[in-house]
């Protein structure tokens, strides 16, 4: 009986979260410094082989090595992000960084433990992978390269996430989309940020 009292429970979370990811107003950025600038559109979609897929092609200000900077910065990832995080610990090693991040999430219950590697890309970016957690999968890539004179940063963007808790995998795209879309507002204005500050 609790069993099923906790799964009607968990059931009604969703739900509501649910409706309040479709419902809630769309924040208006139109016109702002930090708006995103999309070459290629947010693809948010179901992996065929489990998990959320993302994908998205965008221009940030500056050169690939202030793009770099803001996403090497492992301790601030956090503030990168409008779900709230936290990072526990974080180890650089010859090649790689671990990070230790913690996520407290509308949908899931309770703190989603994220262990993951991060190596830098050759050509320019940053790839990061799962090692151990509350997740099944976990990829995300950035592949960053010089555009226009150099003054500016085409960005390849992927991520891939899965986790352990059984979701349905629409309700993580809902859900994965609109926090994106504010992601990359945030790396945008931080990237403006240093520009600015370096003129």
């Amino acid at each position: 009986m609790r069993v099923m009292f906790g799964s009607k429970s968990f059931l009604g979370t969703l739900i509501g979260c649910l409706a309040m990811f479709v419902l809630a107003p769309a924040h208006s950025w139109s016109g702002e410094v930090g708006s995103i600038h999309l070459l290629r559109p947010l693809l948010v979609q179901t992996d065929p082989d489990g998990g959320v897929k993302a994908t998205a092609t965008l221009l940030f200000p500056g050169p690939p090595s202030v793009l770099h900077s803001i996403l090497s910065e492992y301790r601030k990832w956090p503030e990168l992000f409008e779900t709230r995080m936290r990072m526990a610990q974080v180890e650089e090693h010859e090649g790689y960084v671990l990070t230790d991040l913690y996520i407290s999430h509308t949908l899931l219950p309770g703190e989603q433990r994220l262990l993951c590697e991060s190596r830098v890309l050759p050509g320019g970016g940053l790839v990061t992978d799962l090692k151990g957690g509350d997740f099944k999968q976990y990829h995300r890539e950035w592949r960053l390269q010089a555009a226009g004179d150099g003054t500016q940063t085409r960005a390849e963007f992927e991520l891939l996430v899965e986790p352990k808790i059984m979701i349905p995998d629409w309700l993580i795209a809902v859900a994965m989309e609109r926090e994106l879309t504010v992601h990359f507002r945030l790396v945008r204005q931080r990237a403006l940020d240093v520009v600015t500050k370096e003129r």
